[in-house]
């Protein structure tokens, strides 16, 4: 099993692998050149958001600036918007349906580390080199006609389903059913959206 199948299958992985590396850079620089654009560069905001994720439906709007991991992990419906300075930490998959409406500053999370300091960093290398810490994953899916609030933190493996509100800085640690207005830390469900 290769580490990117490691990754995406949510076991231990070695983040140093140098097929991930070589995705995670490449993802750097392609959204360094989007976030560096012109804001009227419409042709070539979409050829790079094209050569960037894993997928989209029509109608994508992602104002500058924009983070992610690899990129390649984060698929995104129909007439979806992404307001600015949000950051999508997509070691594995981010699926978002559409109509979802995602405010300045959200951070969506799919990767996390163990608790336990010696098994996140394992044995030190003995010339003291850099060593990556140990990670797992655990896939966002985000349902459609979602909006979240500004400042918003999505934890790794949540849910949250269709026709959800979530509010401004909530931080949403487990999932959130359809129809449900949500905040809070921990983001819980207040009242149905009806």
């Amino acid at each position: 099993m290769t580490e990117r199948e490691k990754m995406l299958a949510g076991e231990l992985y070695d983040c140093s692998d140098p097929e991930l590396l070589a995705r995670w850079h490449k993802a750097k620089d392609l959204v360094r050149d989007y976030n560096r654009l012109d804001s009227e560069q419409l042709a070539e905001k979409d050829r790079l958001l094209t050569e960037l994720l894993g997928g989209r439906g029509k109608n994508l709007w992602i104002t500058a600036p924009f983070y992610v991991d690899y990129g390649n992990n984060i698929f995104f419906g129909n007439n979806c918007e992404v307001n600015m300075n949000c950051t999508f930490l997509d070691d594995n998959t981010i699926t978002i349906g559409d109509n979802a409406l995602i405010a300045p500053n959200v951070q969506i999370y799919t990767a996390f580390h163990p608790t336990n300091a010696a098994d996140r960093f394992g044995t030190p290398k003995e010339d003291g080199s850099f060593i990556f810490c140990k990670t797992q994953t655990a896939p966002v899916t985000i349902g459609r006609n979602v909006w979240i609030g500004g400042g918003a933190v999505i934890l790794p493996g949540v849910r949250i389903g269709d026709n959800v509100v979530i509010g401004a800085g909530s931080v949403v640690t487990h999932n959130i059913p359809d129809n449900s207005v949500a905040v809070g830390n921990p983001c819980r469900v207040i009242r149905p959206n009806v």
